[in-house]
């Protein structure tokens, strides 16, 4: 499946190629600048250190950055399961919205539409587990918010690009907002972990615990319960961690391998 890119290449990559099995991820990010025109500038100029393979606009246009085969700065200091520093291990896709520090808006339909027809392409092309699809805030969710709440995470999963829990939202609703025991505040935490969330609190990395875990509890809604973002756990947190876990973990085995 051919499908056409704007070329704009960035100089802001590894001069070394890798091989092509080091590809196991892909990372969804957001721009977070208040124009399209800045932003591209932003990936391509020298002095920025950062750019990614891809950049989607608001009508679709695909731009790509840097080849698949070299390893662009996107994802900065991350973590998923046993890897760490996902930079060479991932393709980095941003697409241009402001972001939470401007003005947060949706995600057009011809962002979406090309995300789908170039997340599947990679996926096909360097044989990506559809689980393996990650947003920056999953793997860096004490310094970063995108792609953000407004991302369409549950609407991708069905077209197998990420995952998302099996539960019915009316069922879920009512226990949202409910308080749970601090053992089952253990047991949400240890959830994350199994699904890929570092959940280890570094004191030379990490501001303090508690806001640590808070940051990671957002991340986590952000990307499974998104009308709520507040970083406080309750029984509709705690149910959508258990039911990933079931599904994904227990019932494949494996979330990457």
């Amino acid at each position: 499946m051919a499908l056409k890119t704007t070329l704009n290449y960035s100089s802001n990559f590894n001069p070394q190629k890798r091989n092509r099995k080091h590809i196991k991820f892909l990372v969804f990010h957001y721009t977070g600048m208040k124009g399209e025109t800045a932003a591209e500038k932003r990936l391509t100029n020298t002095k920025s250190q950062v750019s990614s393979h891809y950049l989607i606009k608001k009508n679709g246009e695909i731009i790509t950055l840097v080849p698949n085969l070299y390893i662009a700065w996107h994802a900065g200091k991350s973590i998923w399961k046993n890897y760490k520093y996902l930079n060479k291990n991932s393709i980095g896709i941003e697409i241009t919205n402001p972001g939470h520090s401007f003005v947060y808006k949706e995600f057009s339909k011809s962002q979406i539409l090309s995300l789908i027809k170039l997340s599947m392409l990679l996926m096909k092309k360097y044989n990506i587990n559809y689980k393996n699809i990650l947003g920056h805030s999953d793997i860096a969710p004490d310094r970063k918010k995108d792609p953000g709440e407004k991302f369409p995470w549950e609407y991708l999963s069905k077209k197998k690009i990420g995952f998302w829990h099996k539960l019915k939202k009316d069922s879920l609703q009512r226990v949202r907002n409910l308080k749970i025991q601090n053992n089952e505040k253990k047991i949400f935490f240890q959830n994350l972990s199994k699904i890929g969330y570092s959940i280890k609190f570094q004191k030379n990395l990490n501001s303090n615990k508690t806001k640590f875990l808070k940051n990671i509890t957002k991340a986590f809604q952000r990307r499974f319960r998104p009308e709520i973002v507040n970083g406080k756990i309750d029984q509709e947190c705690l149910l959508i961690s258990q039911n990933l876990v079931n599904k994904y973990i227990i019932g494949s085995c494996s979330l990457i391998y």
